[in-house]
This record gives C-alpha cells, structure tokens and sequence, in this order.
C-alpha cells in the first residue's frame, strides 16, 4: 500500500506536473485516475523515469497502449507473474531502452512472441527461443548498411538491416513484450580498444547475456564477446560494462553515436563479467576478419598459424554473413616472433608476417571467391529506394528525365502469370501537326490493340516534331518507363514489347535497333524507317506490317527495301535476325487492325538476355550499352560498329577502333570462376580472372531492368 501511495504522490504532485510539459502527458496524466492501482502505480514509475526530451513530445496513447499490453503480459505468463513489482516495472513495463524512435511496438510484438514461445516453461528458454526465431521471421539481420545504429524496430524492419544496438533493441523489446526482464548491455570501447559492442541481459532468477541474432543452441551465457567482456575494467568508465535501468541512477549509458546524450539511466555490471576470469597469461593473440576483394563484404576463410617447418600450428575460421564485425577470428600466437599466418579461401590466398603481436583487429583482403553470388538484396533495395519517385511518376502518368517528360495510358489484361506481366509500348502516329491533332492520335492508340495479357501503355510523344519518337531524349524516357513498370507493378523485364503505327512506326524502325536489348519483340505497323539500320536486330524477334499501296514517302518500297536486308542478314547469320514481314495487297496507310495478328506471336517471344553474338552499329543517338558489349562515354561514337561473340572462354571482339571498350559480364554468359582470353581484331588484349562485385551490379542496375552483369572488364 506504501508504494502506492508513494508513486501517486509523485505522479500528482506539482513537481510532476510541471515537468509534464506536454499536452499528451497532460492527458496522460489525467487518464491515471481511472485506471486500476497497479496500473496507476506503474504509470507514475514510467513518469520517474522518463528522459527529458520524451516529456515534451512522448504520445499519451503509446504509453497507455504500452502498459496494458505490459499488465496483459503481467497476468499471462507464468515466469512475469514471479518478479516483484519493482522488477517489472523497471525491466518489463518501460517502453523504450535507449534513444531509439519511440513507437507504440508491444501490440505487434506481442502477438509474434507469443506464438513463437508457446511452448516454453522458462524466461531463459522463451529468451532462446526469440533469439532464434523472432529475426527470421521479422526478416531482419545483421547488415553495416543500416542508416543509423540506434535505429527502432520498425526503422529496421523496413529495410531488413541492423547492427549489434538495433538488433539488440529489437530482441529486447521482443522479451519485454512477453514478460520476460530484458535490458541492453554493453561497453563503449572494448579494453583492447577494438570497438563498442551492445547486447542483451535477461533475468531469469539471475541476470543471464545473449548476442541478439547469435542464437547459440548450448544456452545463455555464451557469446563470441564474453571473452573480451572479461577483460573489462570496471573503474573506466570507458572500458566497463554498463546495463540499462529506468530507474533513477548516478550514472548514465554510454551511447557513442550520441555522446552528449546522458538521460539513458544505467549501471556498471562490469564485475559480473570478470568476477571469474582467470589471470591473464602473456599468449598473444591475433585477430583477423577477411573481406572479398571484389564484393568488399566478409567472407569465411581459414586462418592458420604456420611453424617453421611449414607445418600447422593452430587455424581458426573467420567469419560472414549475420555474424557482428567485431565477431573475428582469433588465433593465439604460438612460440617467439615473427609469426606466419597464412589466409584461404577457395584457391586464393595471402600470408601475413607478423614481427609483434598486433593490438587492433587486422583486415585482410581476398581477390573473388570465383563463386556467383546472390544479388537479390541490391535487385530489392534498389526497387524500394526507388519505388516512391517510380510510383508518384505512374500515379500521374507521367514520365520524366532530365528535361523531358512524357505522359502515358494505360489498359491492364488478364492475370498475373508466373514471373510477371508482360509490358506492351504502343507509339501513336502523327507528328509535324499540332498538339490537339497529335492528342487525337494518342487516345486512339490506347484502344487499337488489345494483348491477350499485360500492361497495354499508349505514351504521348514527348513534342509535336515530325520525328515524335527518334528524337535525343525518347530512349531514356523508354527506357525509364520499363524500369518503373518493373519496380511498381512487377513487370517481367524479359517480356516487353514494342510496337508503333504512322509516326510511331518510324519510332520503331528507330528504337527498335537502338534498344534491341530492352524488348523481347518489336512490331512496326506502316511507318518509315529514315536512315535506321537493321544490323543491331540480330537477336530480337521482329515484324514489319504495310499496305501494298502505303506508298507516301514510300513507305511500302522501304518496307519491301527492309525484307531484303533482313533476309540477306539471315542467310548469312542463320542462328539470327528472326523476323517476318507482311505487306498486305490492296491495302493502304490503314490496314483495318489486320496487323493486330502480331500480338499472339510477339507475347511468344522473351528476350535474349546474354546472346553469345552481338553486333551493334551505333546510330545518331548513342549509347553505351548494348546487350553486353559497351563503351565509356568518349567511345559513345556516332556510326561506330562493334562485334562481339563469345565461344567458350573466349571473347572476339572486332570492327574499327576498338578502343574504349567495356564488357558487361555473367556467369550467363561466360564462366567468371575460369581464365577468360579476349582478342580485338585477333589480336590478345586480356587474359585472366574477372572478379565478380557487387558494385558491378548496381551499376549495371543503374543500366539495365533484368541482364544484371556481376563482372565488368574495360578493354584499355
């Protein structure tokens, strides 16, 4: 009854309410008196507490929300039910455990707790049990790419990443949640003065440490960290080991992203971690991480010690993955200086001499596991950093880089299907007229065919010129309305489709060859080809569609002229240029929607995504990627042609000035775990391993939906 009185005095009393700066905790006060006394008592403990900076802008609804769920947890489970009031109220109930975003989490943590702990009988067991389930299925994991350290639950939900204090967050909220006392540990800087590292305590008649997401099926108490924990100091406030407290203390958490913070209560549990360390002997050791030289991310090596004679003297593995940066390998250091130490990893390796023992962690980089690897997470980090901008874009229906903008329709057939749905560009005719007849043709576009599945996009030219569709600036606009399609909607990259009437004929014969690798086919209905050339279609599926006595412009001869060439092409590239061409006979400009055949025979068609040929003939408009072959910009050279054809392990290139040349590479493609040769003209211009990155890859993004290169090699 005392305590009661006691907290309520506090809660009430004139101190208290003028530090209730805030009108929600104003209001929150005020709805104390209506609740019951253990809720009241606890409410005024929460106020006790509290940092400074939360009383000016706490919400009254989290802290009503938090300790219903809190007292919910109270009555629920049988090991919150033991603890005395004052240690549930001080490890259980407070709703935040250091700086981190405050956010009402006990309601969904809560529910994804208790199912995952249903059938545990102790607070040490349900604490084992999160730690090895609650990151899965939260899809959350140890990653440097974090944006802050101190991120809250759903700041690291939504980019699936956290270091050791959002992780450590996450799982201590997650015990709290569920009843379990739970705190954050850690040290600001380990005595070797190796780095900081925070972790988690539960209590469970003792206070017990867990890594968060270093789940160790032998129990608590184990953790790479607790060797270096025993080695703490005590009486540096530095080098010792603090815990997390609501109450009230003299000493506060030693944050180090926010030094000057000091509202975070804590206390020095330095001796629980040293009480039983043994005395130090004078064994050096050496701790060493390893990173790929070409993904610049961790990898799982052997780290050996090597005797005189060759032989092996100790070996530890380093390590990857989830595992925290400070988690290294460790090795002791045998006999008197110098010391090898030999590095391995799939073939690679590099050996160390080391003539003093080292006292910080040493970094040792290796060329490429020579093994692919798996860029999902770039592919979706990408979309998500992108998918506001993409999203506003469709949601207005209009495209825009740079100074262009481009506004589309948009008509969706059929079901999804496996992979995604397919994408169909329809360019309208006109040109050369003004805006309100070139209007005209654009609203009849969106309604002249009509595919069996997809998204069916009619986009306005982005001027009323003559050359609606070849002009500096259509491709890119083309080119980022497949990559918003695929972003938002999903769309199969490898399943787009192009087609044009009129004008937008003229853009197809244009694009067409220019783009060759963003399409999967290409149809042109009744336009002119101007000075397009039709050697870079090599490997896409493509028709033409004309009325015999379509002879403005000569349409109908350049359409027969273009048949010629093509067929010409085939002969001599059987395995290329497939291709059909329709001139229907006593038919005009307006083919009465016959040409509307080429759907059921386009949508059977996927892109070549790594052909073995590639010829690319550079029109007005350059580029600097086609397919796999590419240049730097300086060799982006107007009516420059390049071959590129890969047989085994070797990659011909030839054509005139070969210089500034980049080679987009897969193991699609070709082997990036062998030796690759390249000759230029049939001269040798490399010979040797190209290392797959992840930096390749999004920049290869950055170029392309789908064809994701994970090697690039630049012919100097």
């Amino acid at each position: 009854m005392w305590k009661y009185l006691v907290y309520t005095l506090i809660l009430c009393s004139p101190i208290a309410q003028a530090q209730a700066s805030s009108q929600e905790l104003i209001k929150f006060s005020t709805h104390v008196n209506q609740l019951s006394p253990e809720a009241s008592r606890a409410s005024a403990y929460l106020l006790t507490g509290m940092p400074k900076t939360d009383r000016a802008s706490i919400s009254s609804q989290l802290l009503i929300s938090n300790i219903d769920y809190a007292l919910r947890a109270r009555k629920q489970f049988p090991w919150c039910q033991k603890l005395s009031e004052e240690q549930f109220f001080n490890d259980v109930l407070p709703y935040a455990v250091l700086d981190e975003r405050r956010e009402d989490w006990r309601p969904k943590f809560y529910e994804i707790s208790k199912a995952l702990i249903k059938d545990c009988r102790t607070a040490s067991e349900a604490a084992q049990v999160l730690n090895r389930d609650l990151f899965d299925t939260i899809n959350v994991h140890y990653n440097r790419k974090r944006k802050k350290p101190n991120q809250s639950p759903a700041e690291s939900m939504e980019i699936n990443k956290a270091t050791c204090t959002g992780l450590s967050i996450i799982l201590t909220y997650a015990c709290r949640s569920v009843g379990i006392p739970a705190r954050i540990a850690g040290t600001p800087l380990w005595s070797d003065k190796s780095g900081n590292h925070t972790w988690v305590e539960i209590w469970d008649g003792e206070w017990k440490y867990l890594g968060a997401d270093e789940y160790d099926p032998k129990g608590l108490n184990r953790g790479w960290f607790g060797g270096r924990a025993s080695k703490a100091t005590a009486d540096d406030p530095l080098h010792a080991i603090w815990a997390t407290t609501w109450a009230p203390t003299q000493a506060h958490f030693p944050m180090v992203w926010a030094t000057k913070n000091q509202e975070i209560n804590a206390v020095n549990v330095t001796v629980r971690y040293t009480k039983n360390t043994p005395k130090a002997t004078k064994q050096p050791t050496v701790n060493i991480r390893v990173f790929s030289e070409a993904t610049n991310s961790r990898i799982i090596a052997s780290i050996s010690l090597i005797g005189q004679n060759g032989s092996i003297l100790k070996s530890a593995k380093s390590l990857a993955g989830r595992a925290d940066l400070n988690d290294v390998a460790e090795l002791p250091l045998l006999g008197k200086a110098p010391w090898r130490i030999l590095i391995q990893h799939n073939g690679n390796q590099k050996e160390l001499t080391l003539t003093t023992a080292p006292t910080k962690i040493i970094d040792v980089i290796l060329n490429n596991d020579k093994k692919p690897f798996d860029y999902t997470d770039i592919i979706e980090a990408w979309k998500i950093e992108e998918l506001a901008e993409r999203q506003e874009e469709l949601d207005k229906k209009i495209i825009k880089v740079g100074k262009h903008t481009m506004r589309i329709l948009e008509k969706k057939y059929g079901d999804t299907p496996k992979g995604g749905h397919s994408l169909w560009i329809s360019m309208h005719g006109g040109g050369g007229a003004p805006a309100k007849v070139n209007d005209q043709q654009w609203q009849n576009q969106i309604n002249l065919y009509r595919p069996e599945e997809g998204y069916y996009i009619a986009p306005r030219a982005p001027t009323d010129t003559w050359n609606l569709w070849h002009r500096e600036g259509v491709d890119q606009l083309i080119d980022r309305l497949i990559s918003n399609y695929v972003i938002c909607h999903g769309v199969n990259p490898d399943r787009v489709y192009l087609m044009g009437y009129s004008a937008g004929g003229d853009g197809v014969y244009k694009l067409a060859p220019r783009m060759a690798d963003r399409f999967a086919a290409a149809a042109m209905m009744a336009g002119h080809p101007n000075d397009a050339a039709p050697d870079n279609l090599r490997n896409l599926y493509y028709e033409i569609f004309m009325g015999d006595l379509d002879s403005a412009f000569d349409r109908n001869k350049k359409a027969e002229k273009w048949k010629a060439l093509l067929t010409d092409l085939q002969k001599a590239d059987p395995e290329g240029y497939p291709h059909r061409v329709t001139i229907y006979p006593k038919l005009g400009h307006w083919m009465k929607r016959r040409d509307a055949e080429a759907l059921p025979r386009m949508i059977k068609q996927t892109r070549s995504t790594w052909p073995k040929k590639v010829i690319w003939k550079q029109s007005g408009v350059t580029h600097q990627r086609l397919y796999w072959l590419g240049v730097t910009p300086e060799g982006a050279i107007k009516k420059r042609q390049i071959t590129g054809e890969v047989k085994g392990q070797h990659i011909a290139l030839t054509g005139e000035n070969l210089k500034g040349i980049k080679l987009w590479l897969s193991d699609e493609l070709i082997d990036l775990s062998k030796e690759i040769t390249v000759t230029r003209n049939g001269e040798e211009a490399f010979r040797g391993h190209v290392y797959r990155s992840k930096d390749t890859v999004k920049k290869s993004l950055s170029m392309r939906c789908g064809m994701i290169a994970t090697a690039l090699l630049e012919i100097k």
